[in-house]
């Protein structure tokens, strides 16, 4: 599998997942911040090095032009600000609300570029958590989701959570992938739901994108999806990020086709395709 594959797998696996999880919330098949935010991440990068003010550049680029739909509190406050001239370390939304999971459902696309293992790197990917929410635990809900994606056995095997655990600092998000550990990867979605939530709240929302992802084959992507969607929560990020793992890991070619072919996937096939075929340049 070639990277471009596996960075195209992943920004369509997440944009079905946004498009089929976001059906109860929208009542249709649409695109949300969770894409587009993803797919503005990708044209910043194209701009040179990560950097938060590339980044933040490019968030305004889409938010003023009406690119931006669906946004949550902490994100829309931070596009308001950086659109007023606001400094991009300054924007981000602060406090126990800072927790959600804007950062996390747009870092996918950096698994590629930065070495979550690297202290530097760290940093540079902190920072472009910051830019819509300054929260430890926002970042290292993304941080998670990074390592997940680059995890060179995938995302099988009984040490998954706990490999991921050990790779993260002391935290809720630490704490509630140690959990998730004990789970049965064969446990419904719903009990899991019940016992852990599925709000957007970042500690339940990174947890559960994993759990789903590890389970979403090129087989079974769909129904993963409909298992979300049925189990109810903030299903549209949910499957978003879990559709961004599962299709890094599975490529775009191992993407089930009919997934591929829904309307609003199409409308931004073209636009990742270059993302993805420019993202090493």
């Amino acid at each position: 599998m070639s990277l471009e594959d596996r960075v195209l797998g992943g920004l369509i696996g997440g944009a079905i997942g946004d498009a089929v999880g976001g059906v109860p919330e929208r009542g249709d098949l649409s695109l949300s911040d969770d894409t587009q935010l993803t797919l503005a991440t990708c044209e910043a990068r194209l701009d040179g090095q990560v950097s938060p003010e590339t980044i933040a550049a490019a968030f305004v680029r889409w938010f003023r032009r009406g690119a931006v739909t669906g946004v949550g509190s902490s994100t829309l406050k931070a596009l308001r600000d950086l659109s007023a001239g606001a400094h991009w370390a300054l924007s981000g939304a602060r406090g126990e609300m800072a927790a959600g999971n804007g950062a996390a459902m747009r870092i996918a696309p950096l698994a590629f570029r930065i070495d979550p293992l690297d202290p530097g790197h760290r940093v540079t990917l902190r920072d472009v958590c910051r830019i819509t929410h300054h929260s430890d635990e926002a970042y290292l809900g993304a941080l998670a989701v990074v390592l997940a994606i680059r995890r060179e056995s995938g995302l099988s095997g009984p040490s998954f959570f706990q490999d991921l655990a050990e790779a993260l600092p002391d935290s809720r998000v630490r704490d509630r992938l140690v959990l998730f550990g004990d789970l049965s990867p064969e446990t419904p979605l719903a009990e899991v739901v019940r016992r852990f939530g599925s709000s957007g709240y970042v500690v339940e929302t990174v947890p559960l994108a994993l759990f789903l992802a590890r389970r979403m084959t090129a087989e079974t992507f769909a129904a993963g999806l409909d298992e979300l969607v049925e189990a109810g929560g903030d299903t549209d990020t949910i499957g978003s990020i879990a559709g961004q793992v599962a299709g890094a890991h599975l490529g775009f070619s191992r993407l089930p086709r009919e997934l591929v072919a829904l309307g609003p996937v199409q409308e931004i096939l073209g636009l990742a395709e270059a993302f993805a075929g420019s993202f090493f340049g």
